[in-house]
């Protein structure tokens, strides 16, 4: 299990192509269970204990139910409101930075993954200042919606770049970062120096460096649940017996 005991979690989002299920992308049931309950209980099954959860999109619905979760749980819950929820992502990853000093997890509120896949990024070792991506080489993974998937190209394990529109690449993106304050600097130089203030930015310049490193997953299974088909799909994926998820 591993030793990192923090998680951030973006959920500040309106999840527009999820919008036939609900009001708020977090509070989307899957199973019965809100979708960030899913990422929170995936974290915690792989040693987290404490977590930073970014609000944008209906923060107030969303806070409630965390202070629910916390109740029920024993889990240390800490909240921070985006109020740029509209603009890209790593706005998110930056309203998070004064609750985390150290090594931390990253994962969106929407990505329902295997514990063991947590592990695969734990047992990694990563250079200094290197931030460390999962990232699935099964290019025919039936789970993973091309239509929407981040891509990434790869140099053996070093991310040489990373986005959605990649026509060359060799991994998906799981959505699940192994990181530390380096990861903050370089969400905000890309910022300042490009405009770009998205995580994939953040991981372009970090990737010029180096420091954005690739970490195989393996086997560990993951869905991206961002669209109607994606959340079906999910909710077959957790009814079978072999999955996985504590």
């Amino acid at each position: 299990m591993s030793s990192i005991k923090d998680c951030l979690i973006v959920a500040a989002g309106q999840g527009t192509r999820l919008k036939g299920l609900g009001d708020s992308k977090p509070l989307i049931e899957l199973n019965g269970i809100p979708l960030i309950e899913h990422a929170m209980r995936s974290a915690h099954g792989a040693g987290v204990n404490n977590f930073v959860v970014v609000t944008g999109y209906q923060s107030e619905r969303v806070c409630e139910f965390l202070k629910q979760v916390s109740a029920r749980t024993n889990w240390n819950i800490k909240t921070r409101f985006n109020p740029d929820f509209l603009s890209e992502n790593g706005l998110s990853v930056l309203a998070a930075e004064p609750d985390l000093s150290g090594e931390f997890y990253l994962a969106m509120c929407d990505h329902v993954v295997e514990p063991s896949l947590y592990d695969e990024l734990a047992k990694a070792d990563l250079p200094s200042e290197a931030v460390g991506l999962g990232v699935d080489y099964r290019m025919q993974n039936p789970m993973v919606d091309l239509e929407d998937v981040t891509r990434v190209e790869l140099e053996r394990e070093y991310i040489t770049h990373i986005g959605k529109t990649l026509t060359s690449y060799s991994a998906f993106d799981t959505g699940i970062f192994r990181a530390g304050p380096s990861l903050f600097a370089a969400i905000q130089t890309s910022r300042e120096r490009t405009g770009d203030c998205s995580i994939s930015g953040g991981m372009e310049l970090l990737a010029s460096q180096k420091l954005a490193i690739g970490i195989d997953t393996g086997n560990s299974d993951w869905i991206d649940v961002d669209s109607v088909p994606m959340h079906k799909l999910a909710s077959s994926w957790l009814r079978k017996p072999n999955t996985v998820m504590t």
